[in-house]
């Protein structure tokens, strides 16, 4: 993946703020140890401003151990506060159908950060990157996969645009 010009992310579920810091941080040790990862991908990272401390926290520990890449996964559109410590957004996590259906959410945040559209049960004659980048998406994967685990599919598309 890093010949094809790909970073390589660490995953850590955070639980929506309620998994320690301490746990989540040994994950992304973990990854950097034994896969040489670039950065870190947090899930489950909710979307109010209540909890920006505690990921502001999450992200200078990440930066401490080698993490140079910090992708949040709200799922939706986070407080704006979030841009000032994320690499990429992931602002919708769903379905084909509820993509095509939610309309456009415009991001209220600059344009220093990137956002990013994750998609399931795309079928395959469907034009998730057209849609992605008309919703001002930099970076958007669409799977076939459906059920609790749709990410265990390829995708049809992984798009990593300036």
């Amino acid at each position: 993946m890093r010949a094809a010009g790909v970073r390589v992310l660490g995953y850590a579920d955070t639980d929506y703020g309620r998994r320690p810091a301490t746990a989540v941080v040994r994950d992304l040790t973990r990854h950097r140890d034994w896969y040489g990862t670039d950065g870190a991908f947090l899930d489950q990272v909710p979307s109010g401003p209540e909890e920006f401390e505690h990921y502001q926290k999450l992200a200078v520990a990440a930066w401490g151990v080698g993490c140079g890449t910090l992708v949040l996964n709200h799922g939706t559109a986070p407080h704006p506060c979030y841009a000032r410590i994320a690499d990429v957004l992931v602002t919708f996590e769903g379905t084909w159908a509820s993509y095509r259906a939610q309309p456009p959410q415009p991001w209220p945040g600059g344009p220093d950060v990137r956002l990013c559209h994750l998609v399931y049960d795309v079928p395959p004659d469907a034009d998730p990157e057209a849609l992605a980048r008309a919703r001002g998406a930099a970076v958007h994967c669409a799977v076939p996969g459906t059920g609790d685990h749709p990410w265990g599919t390829l995708p049809y598309t992984l798009e990593n645009t300036p």
